[in-house]
C-alpha cells in the first residue's frame, strides 16, 4: 500500500441496504462486476467525499451517485420508516473478499437529486444529538434506591 508502484488496483464497493429492499444494493466504482461471496457488484459511476478534520464542525461524509440509470433514484425514493444502511469499502482487484478498508456503516440521513446525480449525507445515527442524556430518567418508580 505504501509502494511508489503497484500492480494491484483499489475498487470501493458501496451495499445499500433497507428491510423494504428484496436485494441490496451493490455498487463497484470500477468498469467490471466484482464478484463477492456477498453478491455482484456492479459497475456504476460514485465519489465519496470523506470529511475535513475540522475542530469547528461536525464531520460529515457526503455520497455522489450517478442518476443517469435511475436505479439508486427509484430506490431511494419508494422508501419509508427507518434511513437506508449504507456500507463503503475498499477491496483489491484480485482479492475482492478481502477488505483492505473498511467496512464503514453509515445511515443515509437525507438525499437530493436531480437529473444528473444524487447526492447523500452520510452520518452514523440519525439523531443522535436530540436524544437525552442520561436516556433515563431518575424516578421512585425507575430507581427506587435513589430515594429512600
Amino acid at each position: 500500500m505504501l509502494a511508489d508502484r503497484t500492480a494491484e488496483v483499489f475498487i470501493t464497493l458501496l451495499r445499500i441496504d433497507h428491510a423494504s429492499f428484496a436485494n441490496p444494493i451493490l455498487l463497484a466504482y470500477n468498469t467490471e462486476p466484482v464478484v463477492r461471496a456477498d453478491g455482484t457488484y456492479q459497475p456504476y459511476p460514485f465519489q465519496v467525499n470523506l470529511p475535513d478534520q475540522d475542530e469547528d464542525s461536525l464531520p460529515q461524509v457526503t455520497v455522489t451517485v450517478d442518476n443517469v440509470d435511475l436505479t439508486v433514484n427509484d430506490a431511494i425514493r419508494t422508501l419509508t420508516g427507518d434511513p437506508p444502511t449504507v456500507t463503503m469499502m475498499v477491496v483489491l482487484a484480485d482479492s475482492p473478499d478481502t477488505v483492505e478498508a473498511g467496512p464503514f456503516v453509515y445511515s443515509l440521513q437525507n438525499a437530493q437529486a436531480d437529473a444528473q446525480t444524487i447526492q447523500g449525507a452520510l452520518g452514523f445515527e440519525s439523531d443522535i444529538f436530540s436524544q437525552q442524556v442520561p436516556s433515563q430518567t431518575y424516578t421512585p418508580v425507575s430507581s427506587p434506591g435513589l430515594f429512600l
